[in-house]
């Protein structure tokens, strides 16, 4: 990693953000962001990235110095530099779970459950002892507060390609305001549902689908939005991508 450009694009990685993601969070098009890849983080914002994402500023322009805040030299430059292998010491994967645990989150894991054993109704409940580990720099770069975090599966293939069946998202429970074509969690009548939301006059909502061609639009009016219990969970910052199969080995 030789530029600004480089390494803004490594930390993105890292926090499982697209470009498109972090130019709407910083409030410029997937264009900028490109060009910040390939020319590098202009001097302007250099300070306000690396504060978003946890770095030094200095270590963001030039690679020189520690990665992040009260970290060492060495963090940026190996503190094995020039050793051969037989010099270094054992390399430990306790020492790398336990930086990971220092800089993660445990987000609690919620689930559409049945609301009592062998009954048809639903609601969408904590699973007791399940967490999700998420980086913190996510949630930083996201303004996420860590106690307003919730995680949840998803299912089904209404926001396939976005989002594929099976994935992991995650929910911001303080930011239930719908804005225009973000992502939204909600439970309808126990249901838990990842959408495009829509405000419409009078109260309606609008609810959109990605995978639009097999899933229509769907409008609610205020009142069917009461009689059936349709509750916006929070907005949806973040979620895990999964393949959608493994790839056949070929046999020798």
């Amino acid at each position: 990693m030789n530029t600004s450009g480089d390494r803004l694009r490594a930390l993105l990685r890292e926090c499982h953000l697209s470009a498109s993601d972090f130019a709407a969070n910083r409030q410029v098009t997937p264009q900028h962001v490109n060009n910040w890849f390939k020319r590098g983080i202009p001097m302007a914002r250099l300070d306000e990235i690396a504060e978003l994402l946890c770095v030094n500023s200095r270590w963001l322009r030039t690679g020189d110095g520690p990665k992040h805040p009260g970290g060492s030299a060495n963090e940026a430059q190996g503190e094995h530099e020039g050793m051969t292998l037989h010099d270094r010491e054992p390399y430990s994967s306790r020492d790398d779970l336990a930086a990971t645990e220092r800089n993660d989150v445990q987000v609690p894991l919620y689930k559409e459950t049945p609301t009592a054993p062998g009954s048809s109704l639903t609601q969408v409940a904590i699973i007791p002892g399940r967490k999700v580990r998420l980086p913190y720099r996510i949630l930083q770069a996201m303004g996420v507060e860590p106690d307003q975090a919730i995680c949840a599966p998803m299912t089904g293939t209404g926001m396939a390609e976005k989002i594929q069946d099976g994935s992991t998202i995650a929910v911001d429970r303080s930011l239930t305001q719908v804005v225009d074509g973000e992502i939204y969690a909600l439970e309808h009548d126990g249901m838990l549902r990842v959408k495009y939301v829509y405000r419409l006059p009078a109260g309606a909502l609008r609810l959109r689908s990605h995978n639009s061609a097999e899933y229509p639009d769907e409008v609610f009016t205020a009142e069917q939005i009461d009689e059936q219990n349709i509750q916006i969970l929070g907005w949806v910052f973040w979620w895990s991508t999964l393949n959608k199969r493994r790839p056949p080995v070929p046999s020798k």
